[in-house]
């Protein structure tokens, strides 16, 4: 039995596929491997990704089988990748345009010649020579379209079948007619079918490349951000060395200007930081020591020293640039349809061209006519425009959310987030600032206030809540000096216990006092007062006995009950969740607009909570930040975890925002609408190509030319259309 450990993921960048075909191919061999949990091959993003058993199979097992398929394999190992693959890019367009204008030039005259015979011009009779067209049709052929043999062979080996099969088979029986007519001595050739169906979807793989590049765009802009170098310390010398050599533990010197190599912590100096790339605000941050600092964010003012905690592949960056890689690389699950059909499509063509050519031979005993029409279909067939639909559009618009601080996991989970209908707002942390500070001391009287509040700060120094810590915090202003607890017990959604000067000690809301058999009748009055202005009450209880309560407020975000406002006008019904008591999280949701709290709810009940929403049919998406937030996070059908909050709850995610702000909720769902307009457009040209186009073709309605130009232009169009996202913007984050 394999554990969880055993299973591990690889990407795989794949050279050579030209239609959505070859990736469904590839797909099959993958899945059929033994040891490969699952593969999923995106066309678009030249791209699988594989998961596989490490005990049982081997990454260079993997990448054999889908050479032995006739593609180049190479392992995406690094960030660094990014430099090899745009040079393959380059090389890929600069091929495929030098292969165009060489078999332009030469089919050129070939489509003159079929234009002057067309409008009966008598000039250039030597272009109509089989002979003349058979010298230019010829390097075309066997030159410009060896790429299309070479992908047949390959495709047939693997007993599968691509848009090259298509190509080739469909040119080759134009250009081998048009031969044996030439030297038995007859004039009626179709070389100029051949050569200009060959030229067109040269050019469209040229568009196409060039196009598809510009889909990844977000990468190449993330990855411009890292530094190149860094400025270390070893031996008590300064030396500049490439930031791949950067290893934890380096102390590295950043002056003023000079952007923050990889992820650290400050040992000496102090500066202002521009985090822009990560929160979307201009204003830089002050550091001292001790601060953390990220990769690739700009020292503005100051120098300082620090220490390198996260490296390579490591970096804050790095995962950023992964995630939206990994992104681009998966499928949504509305191409199902569209694999399925691209599975079975070049067999069902060629049969219908089988067909074709058999009913006009029989209706009209013409072979000519009947190859005519028989070419037309196997080259107006195109699987690509099918494939190319939902990737190029998934591609585009995830790192357009990476753009604006919007980290989607998957493809999955962008289709998914147009779809809620609901959304559950964790209140601290994520509706409010989540740093609360202390706004009222009362004390019975048996104990002064400055004592109260230092028995307070010292049960709650063992703790990291963020009350507790606002409470210590609160105390240290205070100039009120704190001791260590004794028996310091933490107890979820309840408070805290634990000795302070040999006193039993109680501090946290009403239901821990009422677990604990403490009269809180006395406070009743004022506790209610408190909670009813938002704040969060806590009561304190020494041996037993009440003796007061400290009040926290934690403040409202600046642009929550902006972003609260935009979702309910996108008609989507806003919950607030909080372990809080039911006053004070009213209080909260008056401030925001939220009429539906869920209130004293204890962590480990959060997810039961998200259950009961769905089980109402709502399609649920939960936002919070805390580690206590993650398994509501996991049990929604979209997580959205703040970027400002714990790394366990972005793991736990599907969404993550990095800039912390709730208006990145509205736009990820915008953007998700938008996205799914523009595949259900793709899809439905893709479709109503080939539905109306092959009926058209078989019916002797389109010549091979046309249709070669039509299939070449179907899979740009679908890839331009895709790219319109690019002009998405947020209304709100920023």
């Amino acid at each position: 039995m394999k554990s969880e450990t055993d299973i591990k993921k690889v990407a795989i960048n794949i050279k050579g596929m030209h239609c959505a075909s070859c990736a469904a191919n590839i797909e099959r061999a993958l899945q059929a491997m033994y040891g490969v949990e699952d593969a999923v091959v995106n066309f678009a993003a030249e791209r699988a990704m594989v998961k596989y058993a490490s005990g049982e199979i081997s990454i260079d097992a993997i990448k054999k089988t889908v050479v032995d398929l006739g593609y180049k394999a190479i392992e995406a190992t690094d960030i660094i990748d990014e430099d090899r693959e745009r040079v393959e890019r380059e090389r890929e367009i600069k091929t495929q345009k030098r292969l165009f204008i060489f078999s332009a030039i030469l089919s050129f005259p070939l489509l003159l010649s079929m234009f002057t015979e067309l409008l009966g011009i008598k000039v250039l009779m030597f272009l109509m020579a089989p002979y003349f067209q058979l010298a230019l049709a010829t390097p075309v052929q066997i030159i410009a379209g060896w790429q299309f043999y070479r992908g047949s062979y390959n495709a047939l080996k693997a007993r599968s079948a691509n848009m090259d099969v298509l190509i080739a088979t469909g040119t080759t029986a134009a250009y081998v007619y048009s031969l044996i007519i030439t030297f038995s001595g007859g004039k009626a050739v179709y070389y100029e079918t051949a050569a200009v169906v060959i030229t067109l979807v040269i050019l469209g793989r040229f568009l196409e490349a060039i196009a598809k590049g510009r889909t990844s765009e977000a990468i190449k802009n993330l990855m411009g951000l890292r530094a190149k170098t860094a400025r270390v310390i070893r031996d008590n010398e300064e030396i500049d060395i490439p930031i791949e050599d950067v290893t934890v533990g380096d102390i590295i010197l950043v002056r003023p200007g000079e952007k923050i190599p990889v992820d650290g912590v400050i040992k000496e100096g102090s500066s202002a930081v521009d985090e822009s790339m990560l929160t979307g605000e201009s204003i830089p941050v002050d550091k001292n020591s001790g601060d953390s600092v990220v990769g690739a964010t700009i020292n503005k003012h100051g120098t300082f020293k620090f220490e390198a905690t996260r490296v390579g592949r490591e970096t804050l960056l790095a995962q950023i640039v992964k995630m939206v890689e990994d992104a681009q690389g998966s499928k949504a699950p509305i191409q199902k349809l569209a694999d399925i059909i691209s599975g079975y499509f070049v067999p069902a063509v060629f049969i219908i061209a089988i067909i074709t050519f058999g009913t006009w031979f029989f209706i009209t005993g013409n072979v000519s006519l009947a190859l005519f029409s028989s070419v037309a279909v196997l080259v107006i067939a195109c699987p690509c425009a099918l494939g190319l639909a939902t990737p190029t559009a998934i591609m585009v618009g995830t790192g357009k959310g990476a753009e604006n601080g919007i980290l989607i996991k998957s493809g999955e989970y962008l289709q998914r987030a147009y779809e809620l209908n609901t959304i559950v707002l964790d209140k601290t942390g994520t509706i409010t600032n989540g740093t609360p500070v202390v706004t009222d001391v009362v004390s019975l009287g048996d104990i002064g206030v400055k004592d109260l509040l230092r028995i307070a700060g010292t049960i709650e120094r063992g703790s990291e809540h963020p009350l507790g810590v606002a409470i210590v915090l609160g105390a240290k202003e205070r100039n009120i000096i704190l001791t260590e607890p004794e028996d310091f017990i933490a107890i979820p959604g309840h408070g805290v216990k634990g000795k302070v000067e040999g006193k039993l000690v109680f501090f946290g809301n009403r239901r821990l006092m009422e677990k604990n058999n403490v009269d809180i009748g006395r406070l009743q009055d004022k506790i209610d007062l408190l909670e009813s202005e938002g704040k969060t009450v806590m009561v304190l209880s020494i041996d037993g006995v009440v003796s007061g309560i400290v009040a926290v407020a934690d403040t409202v975000k600046e642009h929550s009950k902006e972003a609260i406002i935009a979702l309910k006008d996108m008609g989507i019904h806003v919950v607030m969740i909080t372990g809080d008591n039911r006053r004070t999280a009213e209080a909260i949701g008056r401030q925001v607009g939220i009429e539906r709290i869920l209130a004293e709810v204890l962590p480990q009940h959060k997810a039961e909570e998200i259950e009961k929403l769905k089980e109402e049919g709502r399609v649920v998406g939960m936002v919070g930040d805390g580690i206590n937030d993650a398994p509501a996070l996991a049990s929604a059908d979209i997580g959205f975890a703040m970027g400002t909050g714990t790394d366990v709850a972005m793991e736990a995610s599907d969404i993550t925002l990095i800039r912390g702000d709730l208006r990145s909720i509205v736009d990820s769902i915008r953007l998700s609408k938008q996205t799914m307009k523009i595949i259900k457009q793709n899809l439905f040209w893709a479709f109503a190509y080939n539905a109306l186009g092959i009926p058209l073709a078989a019916a002797g309605y389109l010549s091979p030319i046309l249709a070669g130009a039509a299939m070449a232009f179907s899979s740009v169009s679908v890839v331009t259309n895709s790219l319109r996202l690019k002009g998405f913007e947020p209304k709100t984050a920023g």
